[in-house]
C-alpha cells in the first residue's frame, strides 16, 4: 500500500523559512515523479513543484519561482520542499503526490501539511 506523509509544516512569520517532507513508501519510485501542490480554502488546487528520479525539476507558478526549492533523496524515498521568503499569500495546505513519469496523472496524494505565514 503506496503512503506519502507530508511534514514541516507550521506557523512562521513573513519573511521567514520553513522545509517541507514527504515521506513515501509501498513500492518503488524509481520510475515516478513526486511534487508539491497547495491549495488555500476556496480555491483549486495549484501545483507548486515537481521532481523526477534524476533530479530534473519544474515549478509551476511564478510566485514561487526564485523562492522555493524542490529537491529529493532517493534512497530516503522522500521529497521535499525548502521555503524561503515566504509570503502571507503562501499560505495553504501543501501536499505531496506521486505519479509515473509521462502519465500525466497523480496516482498517490498524501494528506496534507498545513503552512500559515503571518504578516
Amino acid at each position: 500500500q503506496v503512503q506519502l506523509v507530508e511534514s514541516g509544516g507550521g506557523l512562521v512569520q513573513a519573511g521567514g523559512s520553513l522545509r517541507l517532507s514527504c515521506a513515501a513508501s509501498g513500492r518503488t519510485f524509481r520510475n515516478y515523479v513526486m511534487g508539491w501542490f497547495r491549495q488555500r480554502p476556496g480555491e483549486e488546487r495549484e501545483f507548486v513543484a515537481v521532481i523526477d528520479w534524476s533530479g530534473g525539476s519544474a515549478y509551476g507558478t511564478n510566485s514561487v519561482k526564485g523562492r522555493f526549492t524542490i529537491s529529493r533523496d532517493n534512497v530516503k524515498n522522500t521529497v521535499y520542499l525548502q521555503m524561503n521568503s515566504l509570503k502571507p499569500e503562501d499560505t495553504a495546505v501543501y501536499l505531496c503526490a506521486t505519479g509515473p513519469v509521462g502519465s500525466g496523472a497523480w496516482q498517490y496524494w498524501g494528506q496534507g501539511t498545513q503552512v500559515t505565514v503571518s504578516s
